[in-house]
């Protein structure tokens, strides 16, 4: 295992990443840094990890492993900080939603160090230093994407790392990850955005009575939509090609769907929901969300 990590961005992910890692492996060390002087305050003073450090280059300065905990956009110029001191052999990694961006972006400003992308897929809709929790990752899927040349004794320390962190752990080449989660992730999130504004700029609904009365389908896409936009700026950007072709597919999805609601198509609208509803129980049986009402969310304070 890892003696040391530095964990660089102290929000929702790094702040979690370090308490985890206080909890769950105590006798790592933790470093970390967030360009934020505020975060840097905060972090401090909830103890996100042992040492808050006052530059980036400061944090790695003993660390085993790197874990950039920053918007995908920022990968780059966050990597740029710190190279030059990073000591030999240590693994980079991050926690970002895309990866073949990130991978490119962090070995071009880190050549010849060893870097693995990983991405915990768990999360919240909140942000920021107060928002982390140890248990963020506990029975959540962690997705590692090595590169081709990457060192299998580092690939397996991470995979550790993660495990010990209480995560479910799978291997995927960057490539199928980012079309993988545009699916489950990236084009949900611009949908619920995209819902969201549209009940926003209705003439004939007040604001208030979509306020008023939205019920659990209008709820649960304004919790989606309230997650950091910074963060999803840069996921869209980053994973542009997967999310258009997953977008085109959606779209012609709901054309059908429009059509059959047009035709009075019953029996094929009543097919479809009882496939979709399926996947749903699946989602529960595998434990990767709850059934309860509110969908356990009034654990960790909700942030569950």
């Amino acid at each position: 295992m890892f003696g040391a990590v530095a964990i660089i961005g102290l929000g929702l992910l790094g702040g979690s990443t370090g308490l985890a890692v206080q909890e769950y492996l105590p006798g790592v060390h933790t470093t970390g840094y967030d360009a934020d002087p505020a975060t840097r305050e905060r972090a401090r003073a909830r103890g996100l990890v042992a040492q808050v450090c006052e530059t980036a280059a400061e944090a790695v300065a003993g660390a085993d492993l790197v874990v950039f905990c920053v918007p995908v956009g920022a990968m780059g110029a966050a990597a740029r900080e710190v190279a030059g001191h990073l000591k030999p052999g240590v693994l980079v990694s991050d926690v970002g939603s895309s990866k073949q961006t990130v991978l490119s972006s962090l070995s071009e400003a880190l050549p010849g160090v060893a870097i693995i992308p990983a991405h915990p897929v768990a999360g919240t809709e909140n942000s920021g230093p107060d928002a982390g929790f140890a248990s963020l990752f506990g029975r959540r899927w962690c997705i590692v994407t090595p590169p081709d040349d990457a060192n299998p004794i580092l690939l397996t320390k991470l995979v550790q790392f993660w495990e010990g962190l209480g995560a479910h752990v799978e291997l995927m080449n960057p490539q199928h990850h980012d079309l993988v989660l545009a699916v489950t992730s990236h084009v949900p999130h611009l949908i619920a955005y995209t819902i969201v504004g549209t009940a926003s700029d209705l003439e004939e609904v007040t604001q208030s009575e979509v306020i008023k009365y939205s019920a659990g389908g209008f709820r649960d896409f304004t919790r989606i939509a309230a997650s950091d936009p910074t963060m999803w700026r840069d996921v869209f950007l980053s994973n542009r090609d997967a999310v258009l072709e997953i977008l085109q597919r959606f779209t012609e999805d709901l054309t059908a769907l429009q059509r059959s609601i047009r035709n009075g198509e019953g029996d094929r609208l009543f097919d479809h929901f009882t496939r979709t509803r399926a996947i749903r129980r699946s989602i529960i049986e595998q434990g990767q969300d709850d059934a309860r009402p509110d969908f356990g969310r009034s654990d960790h304070n909700g942030q569950g």
